[in-house]
């Protein structure tokens, strides 16, 4: 079994709160919160006021995933809402091992994100002090775009690593996943995974999300701790 993290990124603004209710009752592991500058992706999505709110609406554990540029300088701030993960990308930062200790200061998993054209080998120092590593599975800054296959081996090296290892770090995979690649997406080692429109556009959210949660194939694969 994995957990699945629903992006509000798909929701209907408009009516957030129905919408983070609607994917609680349906039993959501997680609430994903894409964050974007239009610096490092070429894309705006929300910021601090619009997690505080979504704070107040839901009891539901926040995922919250950094897509900015020199995410020290505002990473206390994020750190205030208490998610169960803090993610930021390996690309936007010179400051990884300061930045992981911080979250980890707080009590928060933190998490290294990782886009779809830069191969594991740029997070391999942090597997050790890392919580989760999130592998980007489209290219970052943009709902509802197809997945990328090649995620899948980058996908299996991390799980591969994890297991040489004896790491128990998170591998969670955001973009394009759907109840028709969640099955390959779990076999290859993932535990945490980030659907949008999949989620929000289904007629049957808690149907949508146990498919998702609950892949149908051989073999058993690591389940994410808290």
């Amino acid at each position: 079994m994995v957990l699945v993290a629903p992006s509000i990124l798909s929701a209907d603004f408009s009516v957030l709160g129905e919408e983070i209710k609607r994917v609680e009752e349906a039993g959501a592991d997680l609430l994903h919160l894409d964050v974007m500058d239009g610096s490092f992706v070429q894309n705006i999505s929300f910021g601090l006021p619009v997690i505080e709110s979504v704070c107040g609406k839901t009891k539901v554990p926040l995922d919250i995933h950094l897509m900015i540029s020199e995410p020290e300088k505002l990473i206390e701030r994020f750190l205030a809402f208490r998610p169960k993960f803090l993610s930021f990308h390996v690309e936007a930062t010179g400051k990884h091992d300061e930045l992981i200790e911080l979250i980890k200061y707080h009590k928060v998993k933190a998490g290294i994100a990782v886009n779809a054209l830069t191969p594991v080998k740029e997070v391999l120092p942090f597997l050790e002090s890392a919580g989760m590593v999130l592998v980007m599975s489209v290219q970052a800054g943009f709902g509802g775009q197809k997945f990328i296959e090649d995620s899948i081996h980058k996908i299996n090296e991390l799980a591969e690593l994890k297991k040489e290892r004896g790491l128990d770090f998170e591998i969670e995979v955001d973009g394009g996943i759907n109840e028709f690649n969640a099955r390959k997406v779990a076999v290859a080692g993932a535990t945490i995974l980030v659907s949008g429109s999949t989620i929000f556009k289904s007629k049957n959210l808690a149907g949508t999300i146990n498919q998702l949660r609950n892949p149908k194939f051989k073999g058993g694969i690591g389940t994410a701790r808290f």
